[in-house]
């Protein structure tokens, strides 16, 4: 049987955002053509299916590290080295990413079965967001060639 973890990394989100975008599981919000992705960042996020992107990405990494919290979700997604740092006056800094993009998109993942709220320990993939995850990586390891997985191997 198939895991997510048998399969890339990219080609996993890449197929769990299309599949959460068919399924109208999670819903892109009004304001985040205003937010940032951090306090780091001059402009909002500007690819294409964002949030689709972030939630499924949200997804699979609760899968393998939860139960997990917010803050750390924070600084998984934060940057290690402060925006372009252009003049070079003083050292690099590690930033935070934006809780509210990450607290909304497990939200919506919640109401969508996938994710719960562990007492006390931040959130875990349910068994429903497990299968999701497993059926995903299996659609991806079918549709790789061969030379495509030697490279993973």
């Amino acid at each position: 049987m198939t895991t997510l973890y048998d399969a890339p990394a990219e080609d996993v989100i890449e197929a769990l955002a299309e599949t959460l975008a068919d399924e109208d599981a999670v819903e892109e919000p009004e304001w985040l053509e205003f937010v940032k992705t951090g306090h780091d960042r001059e402009l909002p996020p500007q690819q294409e299916e964002f949030w689709t992107r972030r939630s499924a990405s949200l997804l699979r990494k609760v899968a393998i590290d939860g139960p997990v919290g917010v803050g750390a979700l924070k600084t998984e997604y934060g940057n290690a080295k402060q925006g372009s740092n252009r003049y070079r006056v003083r050292p690099r800094h590690k930033t935070e990413g934006s809780g509210s993009i990450i607290r909304t998109a497990l939200q919506q993942l919640e109401e969508a079965g996938y994710v719960e709220t562990a007492e006390g320990e931040g959130r875990q993939v349910t068994s429903e967001g497990h299968s999701l995850l497993d059926d995903v990586a299996t659609e991806v390891l079918e549709g790789l060639d061969d030379p495509e997985l030697s490279r993973y191997a």
